[in-house]
């Protein structure tokens, strides 16, 4: 972690009022929303603003629904204005009718969302409230374009730039390991000791992303075992019984876990940095480390051979195989990859390295894929190139055994058909 991130940090580790503890008011919530838009003083936009944190707090569901259709329908911008004001910027551009433009073009909804963020503590309110949002909005289109404008903000304000990196480990707060074995989502932490041997042994590490304005609230975490080969097998990499290695004779690193941690955050992205953010630090510290791979589920490979009108093959080899065609060839939308999973490392710049059958005998790694797993490798020195061709051209890059494997279940679908 850098200096500046240690004072960032430190800056933000204090303890504020939370939102939900401000004044009473009887006034309706919607009056309040109003003054604060055009409150001019910093003391009284603070209390309004705790006024509507407070209040939206104490809703039940219907309630919280009703606040967020106010913001989308009543707080949405004005059609006709937009078009008025890009007109006149277009016969007149100038500074005053570009402002003018930005003015009309920008809901209201935005402007009150920062001001209900200027309280602190607010920050973590925002998010449980575009949580609420995503999971009551169904198929609203006006509140559909209300979350658009939360992700606006959220983008800008969990920007890389304000994100602290910390080392998770036996010795942190309680309370964080605590969010640690409930927000884990890929390998269920199921005692205590089950996260001790994750985060105590000398090679294995954890770490996570915090924002200064959440210092308690981890917002995505990876857990790395440090390995010498890559593994294909979850059961080897968690065992009780697994015997401890020195850092320093490993030369792999193994992301076997990454968990986002606020709902509120879905669709803004963090892994992409962390995971490199990590490699980078590990390098630093540990010069024998060759690989950095992750050992990820393949979490819809059962759904899609459903949808196939196949099942997942008993033997190992063509179970790996029909999984090695799945990542490679299976489409979504917009032709990228079927698998979550798979979108994920290849925009990041990964390359599918293997593909492991037998590889998670948990009940929730054999309903997802009968147990296949695989390994995304982060080849530093050509993530950048192995980005920009899936971005631009859904290019995949495998390594050849993998590529072999793929043209084999492929050509078994084909016969099975």
């Amino acid at each position: 972690m850098t200096i500046l991130a240690d004072l960032l940090s430190t800056m933000f580790e204090r303890r504020y009022r939370t939102p939900g503890q401000g004044r009473a008011s009887g006034r309706p919530v919607e009056a309040l929303m109003a003054d604060l838009l055009g409150s001019a003083g910093e003391t009284s936009e603070l209390a309004l603003a705790q006024d509507i944190l407070g209040h939206y707090a104490s809703l039940d569901d219907a309630g919280k629904l009703a606040f967020l259709r106010h913001m989308a329908h009543d707080m949405n911008i004005d059609p006709e204005t937009v078009r008025s004001a890009l007109d006149a910027y277009e016969q007149a551009p100038s500074k005053l009718s570009y402002r003018a433009f930005m003015t009309a073009a920008e809901p209201q909804r935005q402007e009150l969302i920062r001001r209900l963020n200027r309280v602190p503590g607010a920050t973590g309110a925002l998010v449980r409230m575009r949580a609420d949002l995503l999971r009551l909005a169904g198929d609203d289109p006006e509140l559909a374009a209300l979350d658009l404008d939360f992700r606006h903000l959220f983008a800008s304000w969990f920007n890389r730039g304000f994100l602290v990196l910390r080392p998770i480990n036996w010795e942190s707060p309680a309370h964080i390991l605590e969010k640690i074995i409930a927000y884990e989502a890929v390998h269920a932490i199921h005692s205590w000791d089950d996260l001790r041997r994750r985060l105590q042994p000398q090679d294995r590490r954890c770490f996570a992303f915090f924002h200064p304005a959440m210092p308690d609230e981890p917002l995505i975490f990876v857990e790395v075992a440090l390995t010498k080969g890559i593994p294909g097998s979850i059961q080897t990499l968690l065992a009780e019984d697994r015997a401890a290695i020195n850092p320093e004779t490993c030369d792999t690193a193994v992301f076997y876990s990454i968990s986002n941690c606020q709902a509120g955050l879905a669709s803004i992205s963090f892994g992409n940095s962390l995971i490199k953010q990590v490699a980078a630090d590990l390098s630093g510290e540990l010069k024998g480390l060759k690989s950095f791979v992750t050992l990820s589920p393949i979490p819809l490979l059962t759904k899609w051979a459903k949808g196939e009108g196949i099942e997942l093959p008993q033997e190992p080899d063509a179970r790996r195989a029909l999984a090695a065609h799945y990542l490679l060839n299976a489409k979504g939308r917009g032709d990228a990859p079927f698998d979550p999973v798979a979108r994920f490392h290849l925009g990041n710049g990964a390359l599918v390295h293997a593909v492991h059958a037998d590889a998670d005998a948990s009940d929730n790694g054999q309903a997802q894929s009968g147990g296949v797993m695989v390994n995304y490798l982060y080849d530093l020195a050509q993530v950048a190139v192995n980005h920009e061709n899936f971005a631009t051209k859904r290019k995949i890059v495998a390594s050849s055994e993998v590529t072999s494997l793929a043209k084999t279940g492929a050509n078994a679908m084909t016969a099975e058909r």
